[in-house]
This record gives C-alpha cells, structure tokens and sequence, in this order.
C-alpha cells in the first residue's frame, strides 16, 4: 500500500474539513461500510470477536480486526482482553459509542423505509 503524504492538499482539506464540519468529524469515525454495523451489534452489550464474527459473516477477519483497532483508537470501543488461558478477549461500547447509537438505529430505520419505498 501506498504511504500518504501528510504535507499534501487532500490531507490539509480533509483536516479542514473534519475540524470546521460536525459531520465530516462523524464521519471519519464511523464511516465506511464495516464500522456502523459493528457498532449496531455491540450495542446488545459485551461481546467476543467470534461473536462478532458470526453476527457479521460477510466481514473478513482483516477487516473486523481492523475495524475493531480503528474503533478503540477513535474511543468508541473498549478491549478487554483477561489473562486468562485460552485468551478471552471482549469489546464493548464507550460511552462515547453509547452515544452513537441514537445515529445507527436511526440510520437503521431510514433503510428499512428506504428499502420498502424502493421495491414497490
């Protein structure tokens, strides 16, 4: 994969943007087609990467990994991991990602009006 040159116009416009505009700030914690679904599953409460895994079969292990460090880098998500063996490993919501879910479920109902709307 290619590096991305900081110092670049698109990088200074994507900074601009996510600092002067709320929802350029949302999106750059919860954009993209994995995170809001992750999301939406870990509002049921604590739960185990194979968990997660089976609530989401389309999603490859890559990317649920990924994702999942995304999320707790943005505070959103907590890793519990217990020294315990085997590893038991949990996620669950902050309160920030708490917070968020007024936003995903209200998505959630917008695409199953939308859906129903469109297949008429």
């Amino acid at each position: 994969m290619t590096a991305i040159k900081e110092t670049s116009t698109i990088q200074e416009n994507k900074r601009y943007a996510v600092s002067q505009c709320p929802v350029s700030y949302v999106m750059g914690k919860i954009g993209g087609y994995w995170k809001p679904i992750i999301l939406y599953h870990l509002n049921k409460g604590d739960q185990r990467y194979s968990e997660l895994k089976r609530a989401i079969p389309a999603i490859t292990e890559k990317m649920l990994i990924q994702h999942l460090k995304q999320l707790e880098a943005d505070n959103l998500v907590i890793r519990e991991a217990k020294p315990v063996v085997p590893p038991y490993v949990s996620y669950r919501l902050t309160e920030a990602g708490k917070e968020l879910f007024p936003v995903i479920d209200a998505m959630a109902v917008w695409g199953l009006k939308d859906m129903e709307r469109t297949s008429v």
